[in-house]
């Protein structure tokens, strides 16, 4: 009888399995072992201060320009040269006043750079800190915050 040759098969042993299954069983206990951890808090007695007071917000004063090029300080009409002595009376009540020029956002009848721009020249030499106020633009946009963007109005940029 004739013999059939056969090359002999030798066993083999996979391991990238059992690397798998291996690391399977690691991250399966890692995960087990931090969710079972009990986080016991440190008792402690905070004390309450009695001498403490509350606090008070810094005394404000608006200077607003609406979209007719009409200015406002603190919600009183007035004249341009009028504004500067208005403003000078609220400060020297509290020199803590903080100033906001506010400008209305839209499109107007009239060109209010030029306001603005008399505005500030003639806050610039009363020494103090004016604060702009308005809407995030283009520039905030590329920072946002955590808060969320904020809804567009009527001639904000479109996305």
């Amino acid at each position: 009888m004739r013999r059939i040759r056969r090359t002999p098969i030798h066993p083999r042993i996979e391991l990238i399995p059992l690397i798998d299954v291996m690391t399977f069983l690691i991250t399966y206990f890692i995960y087990a072992t931090a969710s079972l951890m009990r986080v016991d808090l440190v008792p402690m007695q905070l004390r309450q201060f009695t001498s403490g007071k509350a606090a008070t917000s810094a005394p404000a004063v608006t200077i607003a320009v609406d979209l007719d090029g009409k200015v406002f300080v603190d919600k009183d009409p007035v004249e341009l040269p009028g504004m500067v002595t208005k403003v000078k009376e609220k400060v020297a009540k509290d020199k803590k006043t903080v100033v906001y020029l506010a400008i209305a956002e839209g499109q107007g009848r009239v060109d209010r750079a030029p306001l603005l721009q008399e505005l500030w020249d003639r806050l610039r030499p009363l020494n103090m800190t004016v604060n702009l106020v308005g809407r995030p633009g283009v520039a905030a946009a590329n920072h946002p915050t955590s808060g969320g963007s904020a809804p567009a109005g009527p001639g904000a940029p479109a996305p």
